[in-house]
Order: C-alpha cells, then structure tokens, then sequence
C-alpha cells in the first residue's frame, strides 16, 4: 500500500463540535444551527493575503519573487483562533469551530508551493487552474553563515510571505515556512546550483519544514506572548504527508535588523533610506511610533528606538533565562525585538548561562553574552544613522561612545532591576519607589541573587543533545516563590531568618552534585546574608505604606507564586511536548489541537489568567483531557532542565 493510498483509507480525526451518537438531539440541533449560520459566512481578510505586499514595490531590491502553485495534498491541523480574532482576521464573535468555509479559505490562502528556479530550468510550470494569480516574495537579508557575506545570496531559503493585510489594531506581515527552495538557501551559496523543493542532498537546501516545527513554535510563542514577551505567533499549521508541513506566522512588522545590514554591507543607500522610511511609515501608522513629521527625525529615531527595544529585549532574555541566538546581524530576531525563528530557541528553569547551541559549522553565543551582541547591533544602526543623515559611513570604532550605546546600557540595567522586583513580587507603585527611593537595598540583594544563579555544577562542561552547557546548581526562582511564606511562618515562631540548610533545600536543584550540595561556612554566610538583604528590601517596601513586614510578606507571597510557577516550560520539556502531541495530531481534531496549545500556554501564563488550563478542558473528550495531562506532567518533570 503507498503512502497517498494509506492517506486517504485512514481514519479522519473527529471533529470537536461535529454530532456524535452521544449527542443529544437539541444538540445536535443547536450545532446544525450554528453550521447552518457561518457556513456561508466569507472571510475576505484571509483571502485578501494573497502574495502582494508593499514592500516589493517600495525596496525591489530586497526581495525576490515567485510565482506559486496551489498544493492538493494538505489539510488544517492546527488554527490560532484566539490570535486570529485578536488581529481581525475572524469576526470577534466567531467560535473555535473550523466551518467547511473556513477550511476551505485557509487552504486556498496557504496551502502553496513556489515556482523555484529547478522548477522552471525542468519545465515544471503549474496548470492555470493551480497556478497564484499573484506573486510572493523571498527576501534578502544578511546572515553570518552563509558564504556570501553581503547579503545578496541569503535570506529566505524556505519561506515567504504570502503578504499583509490591515486589520482593526493595525497591519500584520504573514509568512510561510516549508513552502519550497529559494535560491536564497545556504545550500545554493554554498554549492552554486539550485535545488528541488523537497530533495534529500541537502538539509539546508530542501525548502520544506517538519509539522513539529510549526507545533513547538506555537506552544512556545504562545506561553511567551501571554506573559508580555514580544514574539511572532503561529497562525496555522498545515499537514502534508510524511510528517511535513506548512507553518504559518503573523507579525506586526517583519523586518529584521540583518534586512538593513545586508543593504548597508552592500551600499545601496538609496534603497537603505527607503527600507527606513518604509519600516517608520509603519509603525508610526500602528502606533507603535510617536508621530515624527520629518526625514531627518526618523532616522535619528530608528537608532535610538532599537536601543530601548533591544536593551529591554536582552534584560528579559536574562531574566527569563531565554537563548535566542543573538549575534550582531540581527538575523534570528525582529528590529523591535521580537523573537523568531523557534528553531534554536530556548527557555530554560535554572540559569544555564553557559550553554550554547552548536550548529554544523559554529557554535553559538550564551545568554549573558546575548547583550553584547544587542550591543552591537545598536551601533550599526548608529553606523546606519550616519550615512544616511551624513553621507559618509563611520567606522564602528569611532561609534564606541555614541549616546544611543550609553542610553543602551542604562534602558538595560533599569528594566533588568525593574524585572527583578516584579520577579521578588512587588506591585508598580512599589517597583518605582525602591528604583528612584532605595536602590542601594536593591542592589546589594540583586548583586547576591545573580550570584547564586550563576553557580555552576562542579561536574564541569557537559554535552547535551543540542550543544554544550556548563548546568548551574540554584532554581533560584523557587528562592523568589518559597521565601516570602517561609520567612513569615518562621517570623511567627520566633526566628526572622530560615535555617541555611532550609534555604539551600528550596534552591538546590536535582542537577546538583553532592559537592555542590555540601554546607560549608562560605554557603551558610551566603544563605543568611541573602535573607538580610531581602528583609531590608521588604522593610523598605513596608516603610513606603506605613504596613508591617508580615503584610508585606504576605502579599509578596501571593504575587510571587503566580510570576515563579513551579512547572515552568522548559527547552526539554517542550521538545518531550511537542513529541507528545504531533505523535497523535491525526487523533485530534484541529479545534482540539487548538485547545490543547491553548490550555499549554495558559498554564504559563504568570498573572491574569482567568481559569486554570484543566478547567478549560473540562468539556473536552477524556483522550483529549488525558493528552492535556501528559503536557503538563512534562512540564513539572522538566522543569529544571536546559
């Protein structure tokens, strides 16, 4: 039996709001009714992303274009209501039901292959029935592992972007990955020949993605967007056979930092100026810009706006123990910040500060190292700044002292503190007080605080299915969810301190060494020490409002339990979740699927969620209930690992 064959005899998944037997007959009713009323329904958002996108227009040079093919061969196994209704693709109203209609559109809109250069060289052109009334864009930007150091050869090898649409809080850039090769691929840089969609020579040059690649993307971009993590989000994913897939995202702005550097590399001025100008159109038309009349501003703006952005950025990586790969061409982030690209992203639950990712020719930079790579990205757009306002490009060195790298480090030492009080648990009026009131109490705890997080396993360098990392030994944020409670019973019985072997049995990790774990005089003066820098910074908190050190506690306690959750999604733990669900996905049905990543999330989700993610599932199949349970088993199983 072939593969289509076994395709098309298999069982389909049940649909989640499809009658059952089990139904009653009002249901039943009740759901012929609400079929019956959004089947007709069009969705002209969705049909207007069509390949066109201004950006073609405005900065050709950046961009190739491809003429595309329908595919006949996918269907919808996963659809982000939530995010669809939220940028205006779907009415606000409408359920998480996938209607006929509804299927139909996505399909019509993403299921896509290009027409590559292979294609055309072999006369593999489509018939006018499946051949894209319009065409969609790859676009150039500049990535350090390419041969081509220019950016003329690199930047989208398996994507493009089907287009933008405007929906009512703004415009969004949509894009697709494993929708064929472009000759923007390392492999056609790196071998001087293109390549067929699909073809098993080379990893880097086959133009397809795999369907857990689009599932993990959404697990982790949606548990980061609920906790206030700027990221692009997972719109679909699409299935096609033997396990790939077709992934498709949504940003406000796509741009990158790498898409300027390549034209800045290249001296193109011309167009650089107006890949500015086009990126400041559209944020100061989504608000997300102050409106700035003038050229001039702008420019001047750019530079300083990336500093902030990327300042806040790196804080909350290191806050929030996230690997992104940064590195100074701005290849694997947005320009204002945003994480993409979830293939060598990770979170981890313990500040796994010395590892690193390990590609096929280069290893990658760590978390701390992560704001000096933002660092210099900031002074080239300085560098950016200044040829365009002056005509002449600076050398970087004579950028060292520039004031948008010094507004950098301070945006990045204040949000990183400001973090850290949020982290501890204190309110807004709170944190702005001990920033501008008491920072010298701050500082001492903060100081103490990184350095136990930092403490690494006296086992040494260890390999890890994906690179090298050096494990630390503290889960200093149990310290941050278990301390306010502990010290206030402990202050009740008569003792303002814990015991340092107390304190050390919160926040030694199980990857810790029985060396690491010995109590020596060093770590009880570390243990008590941290716990007097702490009670100074609630006392300082108390003295504020006029409250007792046991109130402050108190509420310490409950804030710091719903920013530190215990089991915290994890690289690890994802890719073990991310397995968890693609093993079954034909089991489920896309609105469940949908379910599931959504209750995932919301169980990451730190503050304002309004039900727990198990009472979300309560209506749902028991199958479906127990695959929720699996994930959030592997969540608290590795909770401290990489």
């Amino acid at each position: 039996m072939t593969a289509e064959t076994r395709k098309k005899t298999r069982k389909q998944p049940r649909s989640a709001k499809q009658p059952t037997a089990r139904d009653s007959p009002t249901q039943r009713s009740r759901r012929r009714s609400t079929d019956t009323a959004l089947a007709p329904q069009r969705y002209p958002k969705i049909e207007s992303i069509d390949g066109r996108h201004p950006l073609a227009h405005r900065v050709p040079s950046a961009v190739v274009p491809y003429a595309a093919r329908r595919r006949r061969d996918s269907e919808i196994a996963f659809f982000n209501f939530d995010l669809a209704r939220q940028i205006g693709l779907i009415p606000a109203r409408h359920p998480d039901h996938l209607t006929p209609t509804l299927r139909r559109t996505l399909l019509d809109t993403f299921s896509l292959v290009i027409v590559n250069e292979w294609d055309e060289a072999h006369g593999r052109t489509p018939s006018p029935r499946d051949r894209c009334p319009h065409t969609y864009m790859a676009t150039r930007y500049l990535q350090l592992q390419h041969p081509d150091k220019r950016g003329v050869n690199s930047g989208d090898g398996r994507s493009i972007w089907n287009g933008l649409f405007r929906g009512q809080r703004g415009q969004w850039d949509v894009s697709s990955c494993g929708t064929g090769v472009t000759r923007l691929c390392p492999a056609t840089s790196a071998m001087g020949e293109f390549f067929q969609t699909g073809n098993a020579r080379t990893d880097y040059g086959c133009g397809t993605a795999h369907i857990d690649e689009g599932i993990g993307a959404a697990l982790m971009s949606e548990a980061f967007a609920r906790n206030g993590i700027h990221t692009e989000r997972v719109l679909a994913v699409l299935s096609l056979p033997s396990g790939l897939a077709i992934n498709v995202r949504v940003a406000a702005n796509l741009i990158r930092p790498s898409h300027f550097f390549g034209l800045l590399r290249r001296r193109e001025d011309e167009d650089l100026r107006r890949l500015v100008l086009y990126y400041a159109e559209r944020e100061i038309d989504d608000g997300r810009w102050p409106e700035i009349a003038r050229e001039r501003d702008r420019i001047r703006y750019l530079a300083r706006r990336v500093a902030t952005d990327f300042a806040r950025a790196t804080a909350t990586f290191e806050s929030e123990y996230i690997f992104c790969w940064l590195d100074w061409d701005g290849d694997n982030i947005l320009t204002d910040g945003s994480i993409i690209d979830y293939g060598s992203v990770r979170q981890f639950g313990l500040y796994h500060h010395s590892y690193r990712f390990e590609d096929t020719d280069r290893v990658s930079t760590s978390i701390p190292e992560q704001k000096r790579k933002a660092r210099q990205i900031v002074q080239r757009f300085a560098q950016l700044r200044d040829l365009l306002l002056e005509g002449e490009l600076p050398a970087l060195d004579q950028l060292a002292n520039d004031d948008v790298l010094t507004l950098f480090d301070r945006e990045f030492d204040q949000h990183r503190r400001r973090l850290f009080l949020r982290q501890i648990g204190c309110n807004e009026e709170d944190v702005d007080a001990i920033l501008h009131k008491n920072p010298a109490c701050l500082e001492q705890l903060l100081a103490l605080h990184r350095r136990l997080e930092r403490r690494r396993s006296s086992r040494g360098i260890c390999r890890v299915p994906d690179g090298l990392s050096w494990n630390a030994v503290y889960c200093m944020r149990d310290i941050l969810r278990e301390l306010p409670e502990r010290l206030r019973v402990s202050a009740a019985q008569g003792s303002p301190r814990l015991p340092a072997d107390h304190f050390y049995e919160i926040a030694l990790s199980a990857i810790a060494s029985k060396k690491d774990r010995r109590l020596n005089a060093y770590r009880q003066r570390l243990a008590l020490t941290y716990q007097r820098h702490y009670l100074q910074l609630v006392d300082a908190v108390a003295s504020r409002g006029g409250r007792s050190r046991e109130t402050v506690l108190q509420d310490l306690s409950t804030r710091s339990v719903l920013r530190n959750p215990y089991a915290r999604m994890t690289g690890d733990g994802l890719t073990h979740a991310t397995r968890r669900l693609t093993t079954i996905l034909r089991r489920l049905a896309p609105e469940e699927t949908f379910g599931l990543v959504r209750a995932f999330a919301d169980s990451q989700q730190r503050e304002g969620a309004s039900i727990s993610s198990s009472e979300a599932m309560a209506g749902e199949r028991p199958f479906v209930r127990r695959i929720h349970r699996d994930l959030m088993a592997l969540a608290r199983d590795y909770r401290e690992s990489l």
